[in-house]
């Protein structure tokens, strides 16, 4: 607009808006994100009715589940294997392990088939597209507070009192959750182009469990695989969950390893997401 149309307009009263392409490389406009929190509620409330709907048992399945799967590692590692943990029940070991890694595993698979789940709404109205992705992750957060019930049943029938340190627990679940997002915005980014990643994302997060120590103990692996298992991303999540429990001393190595790439993951995922962006009207 020339200068001259822009001094009659001022003196009009009027109110000029200049619209002009955003760049390529851009962060996520924290205003507009909360302008649109009431439609955030609205996607994580859908997807928690759509996953109980017509369920005989309701909120019962997400304790079901880390509860079989418990069963199932006490009786193959602790019973067949013999593998004790000192001090504790194995039992409450694998669930104080299973329940975040269940978290974060059902967090990165919503994130990243939530864009491509929801096609028909993102080609038909405009909203900040992060929220997607950020629903599926909040959605897995509402089924780890359900089935830390079961956690506070089965320490309650070993007689287990969580330590000093669960008052931190907020602040660890806060941290998985934040890499749980970051790592979901550049799964669902490339799913949209690339259809080939949710085939490969469930073996992918397969193989990271049994390479992660959620139903062993760390010091049950040799040297050098011990030192480089102190840099898995996902260690921090399950150590720190656990010792914000059951106490003993603090992962710290693991909670920086795990800190450190949720910062990596906030400043690259988020550029590279919000860089295809432009391009998932046309590609999804």
């Amino acid at each position: 607009m020339s200068s001259a149309a822009q001094s009659l307009a001022d003196a009009a009263g009027q109110v000029t808006v200049e619209i002009a392409p955003s760049g390529p490389w851009r962060g996520v406009n924290l205003r507009e994100l909360w302008e649109y929190r009431e439609l955030l509620q609205i996607l994580v409330w859908r997807d928690l009715k759509v996953r109980y709907r017509q369920t005989a048992l309701g909120a019962l399945w997400v304790m079901g589940q880390p509860l079989l799967f418990t069963l199932l590692f006490t009786l193959v590692f602790n019973r067949l294997a013999r593998i004790d943990i000192p001090g504790l029940p194995y039992a409450a070991y694998a669930l104080a392990g299973l329940l975040p890694w269940n978290f974060f595993s059902a967090g990165v698979m919503a994130a990243a088939n939530s864009l491509v789940g929801n096609a028909s709404l993102i080609t038909k109205v405009y909203f900040p597209r992060v929220l997607v992705p950020a629903a599926g992750v909040l959605g897995a957060l509402a089924d780890l507070g359900v089935a830390a019930l079961l956690l506070a049943a089965v320490l309650a029938w070993y007689g287990i009192v969580p330590s000093g340190n669960v008052v931190l627990l907020p602040l660890v679940v806060l941290l998985a959750a934040a890499l749980t997002l970051w790592l979901g915005l550049w799964l669902a980014a490339l799913n949209v182009k690339y259809r080939d990643v949710r085939v490969v994302i469930p073996f992918a997060l397969q193989v990271w469990m049994y390479a992660t120590p959620v139903v062993y103990p760390l010091q049950l692996l040799p040297q050098p695989w011990r030192s480089l298992a102190q840099f898995n991303p996902a260690l921090g999540v399950v150590e720190g969950f656990r010792w914000c429990v059951f106490g003993g001393p603090a992962p710290l190595l693991a909670l920086g390893v795990t800190l450190a790439a949720a910062a990596a993951l906030i400043a690259s995922g988020v550029l590279v997401f919000r860089r295809m962006e432009r391009e998932f009207v046309d590609v999804i």
